[in-house]
């Protein structure tokens, strides 16, 4: 599959029309469900073979951020054998009371992996909480940014953000 046939795959399988309440409280007549295309295995692995190309060369771990980076980060760790660690938003309050869970993180160099970006604000607090555990973060992988200034707030906080699409690229391929 071609770059572009994945965007439009992606477009395809998760561009939804109807009426759907936003995070925001707005409401509107087209929704984006990242969760069909992370669902799909034939989708996942493409991304994944694109994705791969983005990754930092001395990554020691890819960091999935709960809940929609976590398959896209497996996927990653299966091509490349890198392995991952799962971000939840929030230590767990029992167990091991981990944040990070599989791969540790403490002393290594961590790419942080991510569905779909708007401003980046749980990114950021991800990275902070990983890094009072030990953790080396520069840099942040996505399927879909959706607005370009995370690039810039991100930067502000040191991260690099390189997204395997933008929202309004995708959106360029369905009008041609």
């Amino acid at each position: 599959m071609t770059r572009e046939e994945l965007a439009r795959k992606i477009y395809s399988t998760s561009h939804l029309i109807g009426e759907f309440k936003l995070r925001s409280g707005q409401v509107s007549n087209e929704y984006f469900d990242k969760y069909l295309f992370e669902s799909d295995p034939s989708i996942l692995s493409e991304i994944a073979k694109y994705m791969r190309e983005l990754i930092p060369a001395l990554t020691q771990v890819l960091a999935g951020l709960e809940m929609g980076g976590i398959p896209i980060a497996t996927m990653l760790s299966f091509e490349t054998g890198i392995k991952s660690a799962f971000v939840r938003k929030k230590a767990k309050e029992y167990g091991t009371c981990k944040l990070a869970e599989g791969a540790d993180v403490k002393g290594k160099r961590v790419c942080i992996i991510e569905d779909v970006v708007t401003t980046g604000g749980q990114i950021i607090e991800s990275a902070q909480e990983l890094k009072k555990r030990g953790a080396i973060i520069d840099t942040v992988l996505c399927v879909i940014l959706r607005k370009d200034e995370a690039i810039s707030i991100l930067k502000a906080q040191d991260l690099d953000l390189k997204p395997l699409f933008t929202m309004d690229y995708i959106k360029s391929l369905i009008k041609l």
